[in-house]
């Protein structure tokens, strides 16, 4: 077994940290934004077990954590550290094997185009920050997508839904006027 290497990143949500490891955990993305909806992952399901965790989500060779607001990061970074480097060693389940991820898109020959420029040119970006971003909606010129992981409650948020997505999907799809976060 390779020697799984463990290292962190910031992320422009003060409140979460992007723990990235050197094996791919998982294909796609999961959100596990309370304790309940984490029971489906060993490995969330542990982590919430920490009573600082307040949200967790993986995506490819990362998970990023969300802290509750009387956690510090200089008192339980090297704790997670350790913790995610043990998970990942024992193989602890990230999802259920039933659980898909492939890439489908649906609808109309406008809203395949824009959930296209989402997946293609959005999530890279948005992953890198340990978020992502979910195709809710298109009606009337106006995009609605979901922000989850360090994306969900991030201060800077409104300014990459804006200045970023919203310009480059009026750029590659004409007909979109604008793009709207759904609260989640």
């Amino acid at each position: 077994m390779a020697t799984i290497n463990v290292y962190t990143e910031s992320t422009p949500n003060p409140s979460t940290m992007k723990f990235l490891v050197n094996k791919l955990l998982i294909n796609g993305s999961l959100d596990y934004s309370d304790r309940e909806k984490a029971q489906e992952s060993a490995f969330a399901r542990e982590l919430f077990k920490f009573n600082f965790v307040n949200g967790v989500f993986f995506a490819s060779n990362f998970v990023t954590v969300t802290k509750t607001d009387d956690a510090e990061w200089s008192d339980i970074e090297a704790l997670l550290k350790e913790f995610v480097k043990g998970a990942v060693e024992s193989e602890l389940a990230v999802k259920p094997e039933e659980h898909s991820e492939d890439v489908v898109f649906e609808g109309s020959d406008v809203e395949v185009k824009i959930q296209q420029v989402l997946h293609d040119y959005v999530r890279p970006a948005v992953e890198q920050d340990g978020g992502a971003i979910a195709y809710k909606a298109f009606e009337n010129g106006v995009v609605t997508v979901e922000l989850r992981g360090s994306c969900s409650g991030c201060p800077s948020s409104t300014i990459t839904l804006k200045a970023g997505i919203e310009g480059l999907l009026k750029r590659m799809v004409p007909e979109v006027e604008e793009v709207v976060a759904e609260a989640m």
